[in-house]
């Protein structure tokens, strides 16, 4: 029985493994063949890939294997949100599962019987069947029990053979992917030039001078920008504009909160049940029936106590508190019984005087200044304007209050003279700390007191009315809405609601800028008879009302001009820039950098960096200018190159030396190297490629 339940166990791992790098996940046995149509007549096709449909129902079984999977190891079942990943996963295991499975009949790989026969039984035993039947006393594996199993097969329970032909099924997917990887990763050869090439990159250094001048040198507003440049420059560029499908969207929310006549009703409902609970003589039942959240019974220190409750310290054994108001919930707080713990807890605000730096006379001046505030404090000042006018640490903001802490928290001189106080108030002389020196106020004293507690506690929800009148709102605003400029009209009358936009959502979004679970919104934006300037209905998405209108709609392929026209417009107009730059910088008479620069203008600097790189693409002061480096590594010590276009402004670059790479006769390891490095990059290529190439249709969007 334990082997059956392994190879259930990695029956489940045959369908369900993770492909390198990708996360590619491969099927196995018949778990992906093909379904019949789901609700009669009606169109199930979730997508295609390669020309071949794919069901609903056997996108179902793909995402119901893998849900069960992250239930089962997570021991709770997926959120919201989690089943959307899942979702997605089970997608792309599904899109990449075909797609590879062409590719892997095309390319003629296979594995044979005598294949599987060597992974189970043979020399070359696969990993997973070596775990399966592995002897979990001696760690040994044996192979005679694999052989034992099989000719039992037959005699066991009626799934063993299925799951048995399923782990295998799952052993010859393993490997085809196997083969397929090792062929990838066997193409890469990499020359002793390219070595030597990328050793150079990556271990000379160049010292360089850089004559700098910023775009924006030239103010935008004298740089006039035309269509016909706008449409050339998509056109040089065009692949950088590549765009996915989108829908564009403004909305409104409408949040249904609580009102204060729901929390009235809430505390006046919980105020009924106070006398029975301070009369209850079993609390804990008393709590499980009342109460939104069960009975606890552990004992709390005080740091850990409603702030309500802390206000009424010491605390009466017995006595009911409340009802308090916090956080969404109303409560009340019976004290069952006081203990000291085990460590005490205490609260302090304090006010940190930093000194400069380490020298003595920076510390003396610190404890002066520390001295000064301690002295204006005890004469009347009031001490959390004085944290926030002299505190030089984030308590500041706070008032210089630290909130309640337990010891092994501070750093030991803090904690010693917090901890060695037995009363409230300022401590007559300010502490030094590896951190400076701090001004301390005790607001309360150590204390190891505990209380265990009873507490009857409701969430205060709104009520139907208070739910009503939010959805009348909404509701009005999408009935009455007969287009895009209609909500907008609707939207600035109504004056207290605020319209949001979210630009070109993705087909398979979840979320909507902050609207987490918005799946509805978006099948709405997305349905096949949507048109630009329609109004939704109300929808509901955690407790807030949605209404919204469809403004504009993207189609994958190339973005429109008019679409980008801001960011097109910036570029084009940093190239004329450019323009304008180069020309005068070759106008401007001097032999040196820093002369062309002085004859050019203020706007002209010129900056000096060391330890350049090819391999970095960076200059120190510039940032990111690869092709700057690139230039400056094709020059000759002492020689500069004529004005180009950077990334941020117009250079010209001059070489001050090269140091080149430390000679080595041994390349072994920079091939390594280059050859992890293009392997992981032809996988994820080929796959990308084989993705591309399968002409993926997603049509998840009509179904959830």
């Amino acid at each position: 029985m334990a082997l059956i339940n392994k190879i259930r166990e990695k029956s489940g791992w045959a369908v369900g493994f993770i492909a390198i790098g990708l996360g590619v996940f491969v099927v196995g046995g018949d778990l992906l063949a093909p379904n019949s149509r789901l609700m009669g007549g009606n169109d199930t096709t979730i997508g295609e890939v390669a020309g071949e449909d794919i069901d609903y129902k056997e996108f179902d079984q793909v995402f119901q294997q893998i849900k069960a999977n992250y239930e089962n190891q997570s021991g709770r079942s997926a959120t919201e949100t989690e089943l959307a990943m899942i979702r997605e996963q089970a997608w792309n295991n599904l899109v990449f599962k075909i797609a590879l499975e062409k590719e892997y009949d095309r390319l003629g790989i296979q594995v044979t019987e005598e294949e599987l026969f060597d992974m189970v039984q043979g020399e070359n035993i696969h990993p997973s069947v070596r775990q399966a039947f592995t002897n979990p006393q001696t760690g040994e594996f044996d192979r005679n029990q694999i052989v034992q199993y099989l000719q039992n097969l037959d005699q066991m329970e009626p799934q063993a053979r299925p799951m048995w032909t399923n782990f295998e099924q799952g052993l010859v997917e393993d490997r085809i992917q196997s083969k397929y990887m090792n062929m990838l990763t066997k193409s890469v050869y990499i020359t002793a030039a390219e070595a030597k090439n990328y050793h150079s990159a990556q271990n000379a250094t160049a010292s360089i001078k850089a004559l700098f001048v910023p775009y924006g040198a030239i103010a935008d507003s004298t740089v006039k920008v035309t269509d016909a440049q706008l449409k050339d420059y998509f056109e040089r560029h065009k692949d950088a504009y590549k765009v996915e499908e989108g829908r564009s969207i403004e909305f409104v929310t409408i949040p249904v909160s609580a009102s204060a006549e729901d929390s009235t009703y809430y505390q006046q409902e919980i105020s009924t049940l106070k006398e029975q609970f301070a009369a209850a003589d079993n609390d804990s039942a008393f709590v499980n029936m009342n109460s939104d959240m069960s009975y606890d019974g552990s004992y709390l220190p005080v740091s850990e106590l409603p702030e309500q409750l802390r206000n009424s310290l010491p605390l009466e054994q017995g006595k009911v508190y409340g009802p308090f108001t916090a956080n969404g919930t109303v409560g009340l707080f019976k004290v069952i019984d006081a203990k000291e713990g085990e460590s005490s807890v205490a609260r302090a605000s304090h006010i940190l005087i930093k000194p400069d730096n380490d020298s003595p006379e920076a510390k003396a001046a610190a404890l002066a200044k520390a001295k000064d505030v301690l002295s204006q404090i005890q004469n009347g000042a009031d001490f959390a304007q004085m944290a926030a006018q002299h505190g030089t640490d984030g308590t500041a903001a706070v008032g210089g209050d630290l909130g309640w802490f337990g010891e092994g928290r501070m750093v030991p001189a803090f904690e010693k003279a917090i901890f060695g106080a037995s009363s409230v108030g300022l401590l007559p002389n300010p502490v030094e700390t590896e951190f400076g020196y701090h001004i301390i106020k005790i607001t309360a004293p150590k204390t190891k007191q505990t209380y265990k507690l009873a507490a009857v506690q409701r969430a205060v929800e709104a009520s139907e009315t208070t739910r009503g009148a939010a959805y009348s709102i909404a509701d009005e605003l999408s009935g009455t809405s007969g287009d895009l400029q209609g909500f907008r009209e609707n939207v600035e009358k109504n004056g207290t609601l605020v319209k949001e936009e979210a630009p070109n959502i993705g087909k398979n979004n979840v979320m909507v800028n902050n609207l987490q679970n918005a799946r509805e919104l978006v099948r709405w934006a997305y349905a096949k008879d949507r048109s630009v300037g329609d109004v939704s209905p109300v929808f509901e998405v955690n407790d807030t009302y949605v209404v919204a209108a469809l403004t504009a709609k993207r189609e994958k392929g190339y973005a429109k001009i008019e679409d980008i026209k801001d960011e097109l417009t910036a570029a084009v107009r940093n190239e004329l820039k450019a323009q304008q730059i180069a020309e005068k910088l070759k106008g401007a008479k001097g032999n040196t950098l820093e002369a062309i620069a002085a004859a050019y203008g203020a706007e002209a600097t010129v900056r000096t960096a060391d330890d350049v790189t090819f391999a970095a693409g960076s200059i120190t002061g510039l940032g990111f200018e690869p092709v700057a480096v690139g230039k400056a590594f094709g020059l000759k010590p002492g020689a500069r190159t004529a004005p180009f276009e950077g990334q941020n402004g117009v250079l010209m670059v001059e070489l001050v030396q090269l140091n080149k790479a430390p000679e080595t006769n041994d390349y072994t390891e920079v091939k390594q190297q280059l050859v992890n490095t293009r392997s992981g990059r032809n996988q994820s290529n080929a796959y990308e490629a084989i993705k591309e190439k399968a002409d993926v249709k997603d049509n998840r969007v009509k179904f959830f």
